[in-house]
Formats: structure tokens, sequence, C-alpha cells
């Protein structure tokens, strides 16, 4: 299974929080799962770590994983999901989610995530969450 991990749950799994979704990671791993990045997932996750050795150390394990190039026509998209959503009176929170959602979405992967704008999302642009 390809499964895109949103940056809400590497942040907890770099900050050693417990929480379904970092299980469900950590299973995932164990299963061998093939697990992907995208590069608005790599900027909400590095540009947190204050600290220049952590920092290398998330940037090298990120370079591991499968990268899920992005286009226009993904922007588009995550435009397209924030005005949809919009107009029905939905305000996502952060637009980056919604370019998340546009890579899941034109990748075929499976979501990985702990955040509720993908709820509202998903209710109209339909996303593999596990």
């Amino acid at each position: 299974m390809k499964l895109l991990i949103d940056s809400t749950v590497w942040i907890d799994f770099f900050g050693g929080r417990k929480t379904s979704q970092t299980d469900k990671l950590k299973a995932a791993v164990t299963a061998r799962h093939d697990l992907c990045v995208c590069g608005c997932v790599w900027l909400e996750v590095l540009q947190g770590i204050r600290e220049e050795k952590p920092y290398l150390a998330v940037k090298r394990h990120f370079e591991n994983l499968i990268y899920l190039p992005d286009d226009r026509s993904t922007f588009v998209l995550g435009a397209t999901i924030y005005r949809e959503l919009r107009r029905e009176g939905l305000t996502i929170r952060n637009s980056i989610d919604c370019l998340i959602a546009a890579t899941v979405i034109q990748h075929g992967v499976n979501l990985l995530e702990n955040d509720r704008d993908y709820q509202f999302i998903d209710r109209h642009f339909p996303l593999k969450r596990i």
C-alpha cells in the first residue's frame, strides 16, 4: 500500500507522542508499506525543527521515502478544493491541506492524517484516509 503521511502525524511521531495515527504509522513501517512524502509535508515538518541535528536527521529520513511530485495541475486542484468547500460554507484553515489532498488524489495513494480539515475535504473530494 502506498501511504502519504501528513505532517500532523510526522510531528507527533518525531515528538514522541503516542496517538492512534502514530500507531498506524509504526504498523505501516512494520508491514513495509510504501511510505510517501510530498513537498508540502516536507516543508511543514522541516520548518518547525529548530535544532540542526534533528533537522538533518528528519531530512535524511524523508530522503528515503517515495517523493510524490506536484505540477501546475496539483495547485489548480488544490485551489478548486478550497474554493468549492468555501462555496459550501466550509473554510479550510490551512490551504496547504488542500494541496496535500490534491497530491493524494492525483497519485491515488492512501492518506494517514490527524487534521479535521481532511474530514471536510473528504466529503466533497474523496480521499482514501486510513
